[in-house]
């Protein structure tokens, strides 16, 4: 692939996944639901700081392995020669099925926002569960156009979603503080008030089941690895862009959250909502009008585009690397780049798309679909990071010692930190927001979580066992701007 991105661009990227203000709002009910304003802003904080650990420990292993392959390249070598392939095997399928439901989830989040958009000048209508797949199916189909056709102009567009959202945060903040039609909070309520009352869960436990929003924020931090082959100088970008990236994050959140917690709306209100997404709403009882509410709705709207166009090109990396490494079913056809659309490989976006068409099906038999796959975005990936980091540290970091970004005396402890926090998500995020359950608001994040499993179990008995060798093993060849390229198959 042509290296056409550069530390800016590469950023950018970053932060178009992450997507702050749309990755908020999208699941802000959850974080209502489980508490409210504490849950919001000292969540998002909280979420942050453990985060950070596990991009520092990303960065480290990044820094020495720079490969598209990610993190599952990194567990085979970093894993002893007797386990190396199976946990290769095991990490390739969660990095892949991770992208998936992240891009998935994102489409999902825009969908539901599509359809808060249109309730703020038509509230008397309730969009059915087909419906919002039908709008769905729209978004997808634009993200994939833009991810085949438009590659050449990717990093373009990825500045113009950081300067997007940028003013669009500065245009919400200054808006809300100066109408709050809906009232003004005082400090007590916009960082202390919190109720969890309406998830049905004890306090504390509700407190961490509202952390969906932050946790899905920095899910994707790790996606833009994917993208190695794609850099000048991976072993340099890709860490600064990883490390960077959370506490510019932490800071655009802060800045977006505090003049909505200061002019919140009744909660109750809120959460009355039909599509479950009370973002139309809530701008519109804090503008006053129509109007307003969707001036900054159309804000929102823009950076979640610009989101599923960055998620969609990253999962179609993941996929394509996993299938250049023969792990995938039918992997000559999805390995193939073609020449003809600037270096795109169509095919691994295709089977992405289509994985997700068929899984967003989910959503008609579930309202809490969204849950569920933002749920199974984070576990997977989550996971996928802790693996490569967890094998580190059972090899008492020996690896790590002549990695270029080197975390030094505190990386035992950056690394625990990061790998006890991903084990927690994935417990966490099993659970339903609200009790007690019913077979609507069932998170089934758990299921499809574990149904992959099954196929990725199956597949390697039947396949992977013979044919899967792991990936190619990158060869440093450091050239005058440092940068590694060589792969020996």
């Amino acid at each position: 692939m042509t290296r056409s991105r550069g530390p800016v661009q590469i950023l950018f990227m970053t932060l178009a996944i992450m997507a702050v203000p749309f990755s908020l709002t999208s699941p802000i009910a959850t974080s209502l639901v489980g508490g409210g304003p504490v849950v919001i802003i000292w969540g998002w904080i909280l979420v942050s700081v453990l985060t950070e650990t596990l991009a520092f420990s990303l960065a480290e292993i990044c820094s020495k392995y720079p490969t598209s392959a990610g993190a599952y390249y990194w567990c085979y070598r970093l894993a002893s020669p007797r386990t190396r392939l199976l946990a290769s095997w095991i990490n390739g399928w969660l990095t892949v099925v991770g992208s998936w439901m992240a891009d998935l989830s994102v489409k999902f989040g825009v969908a539901q926002l599509v359809v808060a958009g249109a309730g703020i000048y038509y509230p008397e209508w309730n969009a059915t569960a087909s419906q919002t797949y039908m709008i769905f199916l729209g978004v997808t189909a634009i993200a994939g156009i833009f991810c085949i056709f438009f590659n050449r102009l990717l990093p373009t567009v990825d500045i113009i979603c950081a300067c997007w959202t940028g003013l669009g945060i500065i245009v919400i903040s200054i808006c809300l503080l100066a109408k709050a039609t809906a009232g003004r909070r005082p400090v007590s309520f916009a960082l202390g008030n919190f109720d969890p009352t309406f998830s049905g869960w004890a306090p504390g436990w509700s407190f961490f089941i509202g952390l969906l929003p932050p946790a899905y924020t920095f899910s994707g931090i790790g996606m833009i690895i994917n993208m190695a082959e794609e850099v000048h100088n991976p072993s340099k970008i890709l860490p600064k862009a990883i490390i960077s990236s959370v506490p510019i994050g932490t800071m655009t959140g802060v800045v977006f959250l505090l003049p909505i917690l200061f002019t919140l709306p009744d909660v109750a209100t809120m959460l009355q909502v039909s599509s479950s997404q009370p973002i139309g709403v809530m701008f519109t009882l804090i503008m006053g009008s129509r109007a307003g509410g969707f001036g900054l709705w159309f804000i929102i709207f823009g950076i979640s585009m610009f989101c599923a166009i960055s998620t969609s090109c990253a999962g179609s990396r993941a996929t394509w690397a996993f299938a250049r490494d023969k792990a995938i079913p039918f992997h000559r056809c999805f390995s193939k780049i073609s020449p003809y659309l600037d270096d795109v490989p169509v095919n691994a976006l295709l089977l992405s798309t289509v994985i997700q068409v068929l899984l967003g099906l989910v959503y008609l038999g579930s309202s809490a679909g969204f849950n569920a796959f933002a749920g199974v975005a984070v576990m997977c990936l989550g996971a996928s990071y802790a693996m490569p980091v967890a094998i580190s540290l059972m090899n008492a970091r020996q690896d790590m010692h002549d990695a270029p970004f080197n975390l030094g005396r505190f990386g035992t402890v950056i690394n625990v930190i990061a790998v006890l926090w991903n084990m927690f998500v994935t417990v966490l995020f099993s659970m339903p927001a609200v009790i007690p359950v019913t077979i609507w608001s069932m998170n089934y994040a758990s299921a499809v979580f574990a149904g992959f499993g099954v196929i990725s179990a199956v597949w390697y008995m039947i396949n992977g066992r013979f044919c899967y060798r792991g990936p190619p093993i990158l060869e440093e060849s450091t050239s005058s701007s440092g940068s590694s390229d060589s792969i020996s198959y």
